[in-house]
């Protein structure tokens, strides 16, 4: 690479604006409440109780005002560590927004109507809130389009819960993109989740991108360092979407991580933007778990990048039959 122009970088501490038809503004960065749940088995750490607390005061007096979390993040420790934060400050700051999820059982499998209305519930009483601005049906690749849209099933609980205005917009947060564009193209959702499909690696879910488009629906973007692995690097991240690593995506991802050497850019701020820079994305989610992790985010997502290396890092993304959704299994969390 020999130019030196450089793109600008989208401000991740720039003023809210509308997520989409929600009637919500929310900033183009969202911090992702999962590892501050402690899930050592996804992450390959736990966080204490004292360090989510610290994380979500640096989170909660900072200039993101986007909290996403969900009711099954570490069995509801997630909700209850960010409920206690909230109660601890008097409440959420003017104009902050905490998303959360509906989830099955863990236990039984259930994800009925009634299980959607017992997890809004517990979610309310966890979060210390009495209503949510955005409520999302998480992860529904664990059952049937067909029942999650069959009388008496999620999805016409969740819509049972907007009417009532304990959910102020609803959305659909999981992996498969065939199936979340089947969601998408119910009209019931205002806003979709995608997560692990839209990286420096895997472009799969461009087609839910444009769907989501065409339809009016606000799109999130969670998962941008593909499980950690696109902030550390390979050398010091061996895992690969929370699972190990095949070798063509280790090979990627070091043609990746020289490229940014070469051109003396963080490749985890290049991960960062290629997401932020999207403007069929109006946000993007990132897990942290410290303090230093949420100004280090803010700071990622303002190191100038040459415009030539976004050229060079499409030349690295995976072919199709290696993407996420080539291998059904692999569209679990």
């Amino acid at each position: 690479m020999t130019t030196c122009a450089t793109s600008t970088p989208v401000a991740a501490e720039s003023p809210p604006r509308p997520l989409g038809r929600t009637g919500v503004d929310v900033t183009p960065l969202c911090f992702g409440g999962a590892p501050l749940s402690g899930m050592p088995q996804n992450f390959g750490y736990d966080v204490s109780e004292e360090r989510a607390a610290a994380t979500l005061h640096a989170i909660l007096e900072g200039p993101v005002n986007f909290l996403d979390t969900s009711a099954n993040y570490g069995s509801g420790r997630g909700e209850q560590r960010i409920g206690a934060a909230l109660r601890a400050r008097g409440g959420p700051p003017a104009g902050f927004v905490v998303a959360t999820k509906a989830d099955g059982d863990d236990g039984t499998g259930d994800f009925s109507g009634a299980q959607v209305r017992r997890c809004a519930e517990r979610s309310l009483r966890r979060l210390g809130l009495d209503r949510f601005p955005l409520y999302h049906l998480h992860d529904p690749e664990h059952l049937t389009f067909e029942e999650g849209m069959a009388p008496g099933g999620p999805v016409e609980e969740m819509l049972r819960l907007k009417e009532e205005g304990i959910a102020g917009s609803l959305g659909v947060a999981g992996g498969p993109v065939d199936l979340m564009i089947r969601y998408v193209e119910t009209g019931a959702f205002d806003v979709v989740l995608t997560h692990n499909r839209y990286t420096l690696l895997d472009r799969s879910a461009d087609r839910l991108l444009d769907v989501a488009a065409r339809h009016g629906v606000a799109v999130l973007n969670a998962a941008p360092f593909a499980g950690g692995v696109l902030a550390k690097g390979p050398r010091r991240q061996p895992r690969y979407v929370y699972r190990a690593m095949p070798e063509p995506v280790r090979e990627r991802l070091e043609r990746l991580a020289a490229l940014c050497g070469e051109a003396g850019v963080p490749l985890a701020a290049v991960a960062l933007q290629f997401s932020l820079r999207e403007p069929r994305i109006a946000s993007t989610v990132v897990g942290v778990s410290t303090p230093e992790r949420v100004r280090r985010t803010l700071d990622l997502a303002a190191v100038p990048v040459p415009d030539d290396l976004w050229s060079a890092a499409a030349d690295c993304a995976l072919p199709p039959e290696l993407q996420q959704d080539a291998d059904p299994g692999s569209a679990q969390r």
